[in-house]
């Protein structure tokens, strides 16, 4: 039996009516609040979980009569206990949260502090989201448009309460209710932990995309994994970094919501049969259950709510081995257990053990095959009877964040193949159809590549799959290149297919069958009785010596992307440049079509109107209404009023209030004080050699010397006062990186403890670096650090969120700056160091012996030599920076290169600095170049561009 229920009415309006009919009634609006919580379709409820929403139901109608919380005011007793779906006036809110707060079984109910006002606020907020969502949903299931998914192994989404309130355009009317609870809403919201989902600007991109997504009516979900620890808390000692696991679980998330019937099985191990007929099937291993979890994602005064799809992975019941835990064996009867829970336990584990690339292969494949499988039910969901294959592409687009979600592509044609029956020209021309790749880096140890062998064992159907892609591939470059030279056609094929370091299928082994008189230019061959002919792989290891040592087998995930995707972009212009005419050259001669650009962008509404409301109030004043939020060209509209002395002092005015902020935060965190007046120097980011922390923290150390070395008058006279702030979490494996957080806490201790500084200089490492503590920080900052090496960093993100709050950027012409500067103006940006297309000949003039290190660089360095901060053996941190070549020498990110330009720059911004009107100015006309930089932008050029998708407004 089924109930179907429509409508929308409060519920337990009639839980107090003591006849059948009402109680009925009850249990029907009840159903209807709950439903999207309920594990099952939105609109279709079973008998069985019908009787227990009526035990439900019966048990809340007890407690409402029953349960007592703590007192609260005269104000709060006096609201009413009776809950609206969808509340939008102050006293349904607040009466909203009362019954939250007293009647859902989160935490004692003889209690209301600020954690318990939190939850039944959040839950409150859900309900209209679930309401928001229903309708979504619904919509798009009947208007069956096409959708893209969006698959990213990473989603920083950050505190989500203010930001729902705000798209809800409930902020002020929330306010008010919590009022009346005694309790700041602000002081509600620092309660939420963040989200222990993402890390780095992957992430927290994939996050601004979804709100784009729903802010700009799109048919689109998000997919990644439900990690229970996250990457890792941050520590700051007196060691510098510790990890510790995040507990952002441990009470609850009152955000997602569990879909108990919605899971699929995924397979590891195993093995390949095939039957009489051909057909393939994979057997045996180890199976688990990626169950979903959706957490709502609202847009900006938009009905439209999209889902973000986490899964978590566990176990059936019945593969807890009772007998064993009864024999006293309690680990063993668990074992399926914990290594299916393991799954989604930490966000990037250690890859350094084989185990540990086992699990991040686990935990990718677990991604791909849940979605895949996913957006299959879905798409056969709506089609209906008119379902039909050669629609797929036409229906769903696949959006691959980078290389993680790779395997999106073999689980496709294994599905459809192996499942459904399709032939493989069917089932590659649906694929080639459906995914897109976006490419985020050029280092190369990032574009990943996984053991051949550790592939195999764990989806061996699947490495049959990439090897007859690997081999239709070079097919296809046979017959395009047919009149090519043998060996250089060899080396280009070599540096394409998806396998690296593996003989070349049989297929193709004849082309390459050459006489050694033709290999002879490359080496000197053995007499010719002994070698007739070179084949296949031999020719390779003619090349290489004979007593080469064959490197392992590896999939090269990149390459497979851009083979298999039907487009592929970089995330800057200077990026995807560098992508078309370098990292993926050879592919872009024979398929340019394929390339784009997709410069980031970041969501307008989090980063500068929900976090920044003192700036946003100016700007709305000066342009005379909110719609920039939506339609961010219009901040162009402050360039006609820089001049004005009203705004200036306005816009100062915010800043002002926003570095006070800040500096009561970093005392709170901390304990160092810091000076509003001073400068506020900022670079908050992934730690990584190449974004060079380690020379900005050199240019505080020189900086520190030479003030030392000055009167007390000179200092002042001289130089700007200025705090230095750096964030950031070091990879827990990334040894040279948490070397460079070491030395910043030590050169801030030993700097903030000098008498002599005082307010001239601060240092200070902001611990645990999340999206939280960035709305704090951006909107104080007054000068960022954006400084890569040139050519290395894809785009950056954290560049555009500074330059939208009025933030002026100091960085090289790498990534999004170029673009930045761009817009902004050459004038209202501090350009420093090596252009991206002179890097390889200043290496190469390092590894020549020519490069002379600037004088100011040595004394930087042994400064920290002589043991001024403190006695950390920095040998091998500095050690980095010296020599000519070879394994953690010759300076490789050109830090020493760089060093004199970023010193002279410095001088230049005190000099700015020390006009205030001038400066202001500058930070006046960053914001209003920053209209570009809104993933608005982006996400309409994805959807013309790559996902040919419209929007479709819930109506």
């Amino acid at each position: 039996m089924t109930a179907t229920v429509q409508g929308s009415v409060s519920p337990f309006a009639c839980l107090q009516v003591g006849e059948e009919q009402g109680i009925a009634k009850g249990i029907r609006n009840y159903v209807l609040q709950r439903r999207s919580s309920l594990a099952g379709s939105p609109v279709q409820l079973g008998a069985g979980r019908a009787l227990q929403l009526a035990r439900e139901a019966h048990t809340t109608r007890l407690r409402i009569s029953c349960v007592a919380s703590e007192p609260l005011s005269r104000a709060a007793s006096e609201i009413p206990v009776t809950p609206k779906v969808i509340a939008e006036d102050v006293l349904d809110i607040a009466s909203s949260i009362k019954y939250h707060a007293e009647y859902t079984p989160m935490f004692s109910p003889l209690k209301f502090e600020l954690k318990q006002a939190y939850v039944a606020t959040a839950q409150t907020v859900r309900d209209a989201l679930i309401q928001r969502w229903n309708a979504t949903y619904e919509h798009f299931q009947k208007s069956n448009p096409k959708q893209v998914y969006y698959l990213s192994m990473e989603f920083l989404q950050g505190r989500a309460l203010l930001n729902a309130i705000g798209n809800l355009q409930l902020g002020d009317a929330y306010a008010e209710a919590l009022q009346k609870f005694g309790y700041d809403l602000e002081a509600v919201a620092v309660q939420e932990p963040d989200p222990a989902l993402g890390n780095g600007g992957l992430g927290r991109l994939a996050s601004c995309f979804l709100d784009s997504l729903a802010t700009l009516n799109y048919p689109a979900w998000g997919y990644g994994l439900r990690y229970k620890y996250g990457l890792f808390h941050q520590v700051i000692t007196e060691e510098g970094q510790q990890e510790v696991a995040e507990n952002w679980l441990e009470l609850g998330n009152p955000w997602e919501i569990p879909r108990h019937d919605v899971s699929y099985p995924i397979k590891f191990f195993g093995e390949v049969i095939e039957n009489e007929s051909g057909k393939k099937k994979w057997v045996g291993g180890e199976d688990v259950q990626a169950v979903a979890y959706d957490v709502p994602i609202p847009g900006y005064k938009t009905k439209n709510t999209i889902s973000l799809r986490l899964w978590s992975t566990t176990v059936p019941a019945q593969d807890f081995d009772l007998v064993s835990f009864n024999a006293g064996e309690h680990y063993k009867a668990a074992k399926a257990l914990a290594n299916a829970e393991m799954i989604c336990d930490v966000l990037y584990p250690g890859d350094g053990s084989s185990e540990g690339k086992l699990l991040r292969l686990k935990q990718q494949y677990t991604l791909c095959s849940a979605s895949i499988q996913d957006m299959i039910t879905h798409f056969k969901l709506r089609a209906g009877n008119r379902f039909s294959w050669s629609d797929f592409s036409s229906k769903v687009a696949i959006q691959m964040n980078d290389t993680h979600p790779t395997l999106c592509v073999p689980e496709l044609l294994r599905i459809l193949i192996d499942v459904e029956g399709l032939s493989w020209e069917e089932a590659w021309r649906i694929t080639q159809g459906t995914v897109a790749y976006t490419n985020h880096t050029v280092l190369p140890e990032a574009l990943e590549k996984w053991p051949l062998d550790l592939m195999l064992k764990l989806l061996p159907r699947h490495v049959e799959i990439i090897k007859k892609i690997d081999e239709k591939f070079i097919q296809g470059l046979l017959l395009v290149n047919e009149s090519s030279d043998k060996i250089e056609l060899r080396k280009k094929i070599e540096s394409m297919r998806v396998l690296e370091n593996v003989e070349l299928p049989d297929s193709v082994k004849d082309v390459f069958t050459v006489k050694v008189k033709e290999v002879k230019a490359i080496t000197k061959p053995k007499p010719a009785s002994k070698l007739d002919s070179v084949e296949g792989d031999d020719l390779g290891k003619i090349e290489k010596g004979k007593d080469a040592i064959k490197p392992p087998a590896v999939v090269r995930m990149a390459n497979l992307c851009v083979i298999a995707g039907h487009k592929v972009n970089g995330v800057a212009a200077i990026h995807s440049e560098i992508v078309k005419e370098e990292v993926f050259n050879d592919f872009y001669k024979i398929w340019p079509e394929k390339f784009q650009n997709k410069t980031n962008g970041v969501t307008p509404r989090r980063w500068i109107r929900f976090c920044n409301p003192q700036l946003s109030k100016v700007i709305t004043k000066w342009l005379g209404s909110d719609d920039w939020v939506l339609n961010t060209e219009k901040l162009a509209g402050l360039r006609k009023y820089v001049d004005n002395k009203e705004l200036q002092k306005e816009w100062a005015h915010a800043k002002r209030l926003n570095k006070a902020k800040l500096a009561t935060y970093i005392k709170e965190k901390t304990g160092v004080v810091i000076s509003p007046d001073a400068l506020f120097d900022t670079q908050v980011k992934r730690i990584h050699e190449y974004k060079r922390q380690l020379l900005n923290i050199l240019g505080v150390i020189y900086r520190y010397k030479k003030m030392k070395e000055l009167t007390a008058e000179e200092r002042r006279a001289k130089y700007v006062p200025r705090v230095c702030l750096f964030g950031g979490k070091a990879f827990s494996t990334y040894v040279q990186a948490k070397r460079i957080v070491k030395l910043i806490t030590d050169v801030g201790a030993t700097i903030n403890d000098d008498p002599e500084m005082r307010d001239l200089l601060k240092v200070v490492f902001v611990p645990d670096y999340n999206v939280s503590v960035a709305e704090v920080l951006i909107p104080a900052s007054e000068l960022s650090q954006h400084i890569s090496t040139a050519g290395m960093e894809a785009s950056g993100t954290s560049n555009m969120k500074f330059a939208m709050n009025g933030c002026i950027l100091v960085g090289t012409l790498d990534g999004a700056n170029v673009e930045i500067r761009e817009e902004v103006g050459e004038e209202n940006f501090f350009l420093f160091g090596a252009f991206a297309h002179e890097i390889a000949d200043l290496r190469k003039e390092r590894t020549e012996g020519k490069f002379k290190p600037d004088p100011r660089f040595e004394e930087a360095k042994d400064f920290i030599r002589s043991g001024a901060f403190g006695n950390f053996d920095y040998g091998p941190l500095l050690g980095s920076l010296e020599g000519n070549e070879g394994f953690g020498r010759g300076d490789y990110f050109l830090v020493g290169k760089d060093f004199p330009s970023y010193i002279e720059i410095q001088d230049k911004i005190d000099e700015a600095y020390r006009n205030q009107e001038r400066w202001t100015k500058m930070s006046i006309l960053n914001t209003a170049g920053s209209p570009k930089f809104s993933s608005d932008r982006t996400i309409h050029e994805y959807a013309h561009d790559i996902w040919g998708i419209k929007p479709l407004p819930v109506p």
